[in-house]
């Protein structure tokens, strides 16, 4: 299993290591990547770089070619040209070397995710580092020094596979623990929050992010129309238009669970939480003007770095901590505490720290353990489980579920998502099934023949809600307050000059309707942050 191959073929690594700079200031034709060298850009120093020279890599560890095979191990007498009825004549149908290799390229593709179709990925482990067995028994936190597999991957959100890394997008930020339990998705993004509330909203929402369905473009109208409408995007714009829009690659910023989950320790006392994953190398935004370069010169700039950091031993570390809220605390707390358009203020709900998540290995091929991994939010282990959060609650189902169509129903037979442990139940059969299909086993439940059993001690926490059932709506929740603190009190007044001219600058090009009723809202959390936005959009009428 590819998985399992982390460990012996991970490369040795100065964790939290400076990375190369990259110029914007100069332009390379593709695919040669700019490399700096005291000021001045290399391509001797390019054409030794590990993405450049990973062919040759694979070269010297093979030392001699494998005997060219179909894909049924029949030996090829002949790779550099198909059978023919003599010289000038038709093509056959007997030739399977043809066909084989045809039929197969046909169907190369799978389905691309929806949303965070472009990514890079990487492996690593988990070490705990603190001890925080009183909130937590999943084994995966069971003692200082632990250490756990993980895999990575790190994406744009509303981009198509070939979009650039550097467009101004939040970042998914997914984590899958290869626990004793099973696997444990923590499926996060760069920011803490998110533009909705309610799962109900986010196939438009995303719709809003791709393509006018007649013109085929990207619809300033379309965009802000819908986070004009709804209020409670505030506070994610604001971070997206901010400094933090354009990460400078993945290894310099953090991650977060963003959503609120429930721990539940060994005496099946529980607290809700929330993860966060913050970075060793230090915040490291990249510039708007240079992001529009590196777009034209380097789509690939974010998975390019990833790798040459790994590759060359600078391997990217994450500090990970948690936030907890006792029931009690929840139930007094001056807002919904499961409202993903909001944080926990750290000066209430200190960061607890937990452990360090390091990468130390690339993808041995992207396909197989990048393209191909699946994450869940619902796959938890013991000990970790669901908040009524609506957005998580709407996750849980529909991950899977997109998982199914892309790579089948036994998606989790590949081997980068398969879990370490054994797994038995009653499952069978189905596309691509590629294990033993639980041999002789029986495939009932319940039955009298040694067939996998249930037990309660792997029960969840029990925990009980009332009301009538009926769609409640929250439009009219404080969208605003947390906004205005993050306008005055976290950003300097440099970003905030940044931000304001970045909003503006992508509003323009909305209806004048769209801008008034978005300037309000902006005016909302702040009159002055409404008040530059709307001075900057009369300039740009002039």
């Amino acid at each position: 299993m590819l998985i399992r191959a982390a460990a012996s073929s991970a490369t040795r690594c100065v964790v939290g290591a400076s990375r190369t700079r990259v110029s914007s200031s100069v332009l390379l034709p593709l695919p040669v990547p700019a490399f700096v060298r005291g000021g001045v850009i290399s391509r001797a120093m390019a054409s030794r770089a590990k993405t450049s020279s990973q062919l040759q890599d694979f070269a010297k560890e093979k030392k001699t070619p494998d005997v060219l095979t179909t894909s049924h191990g029949h030996p090829v007498d002949d790779k550099k040209a198909s059978q023919t009825v003599g010289e000038k004549g038709p093509m056959l149908l007997q030739d399977f070397v043809y066909t084989d290799e045809m039929a197969h390229f046909d169907r190369e593709r799978i389905p691309e995710r929806v949303v965070h179709a472009k990514g890079a990925g990487a492996f690593g482990y988990f070490e705990v580092t603190h001890d925080i067995t009183k909130y937590c028994k999943a084994k995966v936190f069971e003692k200082v020094g632990k250490k756990t597999p993980i895999a990575v991957r790190f994406s744009t959100v509303g981009g198509e596979s070939g979009s650039a890394d550097t467009a101004r997008d939040p970042r998914g930020f997914a984590v899958k623990f290869y626990t004793e339990d099973g696997n444990w998705d923590l499926v996060g993004n760069n920011t803490p929050i998110f533009f909705i509330r309610d799962p109900l909203f986010f196939p438009s929402f995303i719709h809003t992010q791709k393509r006018n369905p007649s013109t085929h473009l990207k619809d300033p109208d379309m965009f802000w129309d819908f986070i004009s409408l709804r209020p409670e995007t505030t506070h994610q714009v604001s971070f997206l238009f901010s400094d933090r829009g354009i990460p400078d690659g993945y290894r310099h910023m953090n991650g977060y669970g963003s959503h609120t989950f429930k721990l539940v320790n060994a005496k099946n006392e529980p607290i809700y939480c929330k993860f966060h994953y913050k970075t060793d190398q230090g915040i490291k935004n990249c510039p708007a003007d240079k992001a529009a370069v590196l777009a034209g010169t380097d789509p690939d700039y974010s998975i390019r770095d990833l790798y040459e950091a790994i590759a060359t031993g600078n391997c990217p570390s994450y500090s990970f901590q948690i936030q907890v809220m006792t029931f009690e605390q929840a139930e007094k707390f001056k807002f919904n505490p499961f409202d993903l358009t909001k944080v926990w203020s750290q000066k209430e709900y200190p960061l607890i720290p937990v452990g360090k998540m390091v990468l130390d290995r690339n993808p041995k091929n992207y396909f197989a353990e990048v393209e191909q991994i699946a994450f869940c939010p619902i796959h938890m282990p013991p000990g970790i489980e669901a908040s009524p959060d609506k957005m998580l609650q709407g996750r849980l189902y529909s991950y899977s579920d997109t998982h199914r169509h892309r790579l089948g129903t036994n998606y989790h037979h590949i081997p980068v998502n398969a879990p370490l442990c054994a797994t038995k139940n009653y499952q069978r059969d189905g596309p691509m099934c590629t294990n033993d299909n639980q041999a002789g086993a029986p495939n009932y439940f319940p039955n009298s023949f040694a067939g996998p059993e249930d037990d309660l001690k792997h029960a969840n926490h029990p925990q009980n809600f009332s009301g009538d059932v009926k769609r409640y709506r929250t439009d009219d929740t404080d969208n605003f307050t947390q906004v205005g603190i993050f306008y005055r009190e976290v950003l300097k007044e440099e970003e905030r000059t940044r931000l304001v001219e970045n909003i503006a600058g992508h509003l323009k090009d909305a209806a004048k309707f769209i801008q008034e009723r978005a300037v309000k809202n902006f005016a909302s959390a702040d009159p002055e942050y409404g008040a530059r936005i709307a001075a900057l959009l009369k300039k740009y009428k002039k």
